[in-house]
């Protein structure tokens, strides 16, 4: 039998991907704008120069390690391993549910949906649903699915792009944070400070801090 979890996890990423194309897609017919393909702001060009690549490798060097040999290959002894062949397979199950959560983050943005920071046109501030204890929960879920792979292609490649991934994460989430914070005030003060960027937190922070 095949390596069932590399399968599924593939298949996750693909998918996750091809969604966002569609909704790039459709969100241009409908509202005639780029919805963030090419950022707006400086400091995210920059970051594009690393986030396109990470992209590309994270969906291919999971293909690549279905390969038996070559510096992409998982190995058997991963397989092999019984306690780590059933972590492969919750890892599986994880990455489905959060595309499922993600895809549920996107149905609720709507519209509002976006790769980038707009510095053109006004930001709606989302609190409800699966934002309502998590600033970033589309981030959170990324993460989470990145996680979900490093565990099923336990490789050197793929824990490059993993850390690639969640270094730009942090960055980008950042700097969501730093320019709400300037073009929506109060508002988003009061929801920073009852959220978590990515994780709930017990306890609410006293002030922002950059």
């Amino acid at each position: 039998m095949g390596d069932i979890p590399l399968a599924v996890v593939t298949a996750t990423i693909w998918t996750y991907w091809i969604a966002v194309g569609a909704m790039v897609a459709r969100l241009r017919r409908k509202t005639h704008k780029m919805v963030g393909v090419i950022p707006e702001q400086r400091v995210e060009k920059f970051m594009w120069l690393a986030f396109v690549p990470m992209v590309v490798a994270w969906m291919t060097v999971p293909i690549l390690a279905m390969r038996t040999h070559g510096p992409f290959a998982i190995g058997s002894v991963v397989q092999e391993i019984t306690w780590y062949a059933t972590l492969r397979w919750v890892a599986a199950i994880v990455a489905v549910v959060a595309l499922a959560a993600t895809a549920k983050c996107w149905a609720r943005m709507g519209k509002a949906w976006r790769m980038d920071v707009s510095t053109s046109q006004p930001t709606e501030l989302i609190t409800d649903g699966l934002f309502t204890r998590i600033r970033h929960p589309i981030y959170a879920f990324s993460i989470v699915l990145m996680l979900a792979t490093l565990a099923i292609v336990p490789t050197w490649p793929m824990l490059i792009v993993a850390v690639v991934h969640n270094v730009l994460m942090n960055l980008k989430a950042r700097n969501e944070e730093r320019h709400l914070l300037a073009t929506q005030g109060e508002a988003y003060r009061r929801y920073f400070v009852s959220t978590g960027r990515f994780f709930p937190h017990l306890f609410r922070r006293g002030a922002w801090r950059q």
